[in-house]
């Protein structure tokens, strides 16, 4: 399997600066193991995967994995999950 990945700097306006997130497009869902794992090998201090959503009110769902957990919500992964969908 080949998931596209992308590191994106947030917060920063050169490379190699900023708080860096892994940003990983899906098709669908991953089992919450997988993800973890995946998480786990990118060892960012977040990774975020982003599916199309079903409902009309929203284009993505996202989730926000550490190397450790999955968090509730992050900030900068956020943003750079807003990138790379608008790139």
């Amino acid at each position: 399997m080949r998931i596209p990945f992308t590191q994106v700097d947030a917060f920063a306006d050169a490379p190699f600066a900023g708080n860096p997130a892994a940003v990983m497009p899906l098709s669908s869902w991953l089992d919450d193991d997988m993800l973890q794992r995946i998480a786990e090998e990118n060892n960012l201090s977040e990774t975020a995967f982003i599916v199309p959503s079903e409902a009309d009110e929203v284009d993505f769902e996202l989730r926000w994995f550490t190397p450790e957990v999955e968090v509730p919500m992050c900030g900068h992964a956020t943003l750079a999950s807003g990138h790379v969908v608008l790139a």
